[in-house]
């Protein structure tokens, strides 16, 4: 597999895993939110954005 199909990969499923967060946001509490933006952290890079627009700290 080139290097372009693994990052394309990888994407998606960072797309797929965010959009799965940001699902269950309405039910989570305090400590699970804690968790999705430590998560969030490492995931991406835009992820400080993520977290003060989906309200996380």
């Amino acid at each position: 597999m080139s290097e372009r199909q693994r990052e394309l990969r990888a994407r998606r499923k960072r797309r797929k895993t965010v959009a799965k967060m940001k699902a269950s946001l309405p039910t989570a509490d305090a400590a699970k939110k804690a968790i999705y933006a430590e998560k969030l952290r490492k995931m991406t890079p835009g992820a400080e954005d993520l977290i003060k627009t989906w309200g996380l700290e």
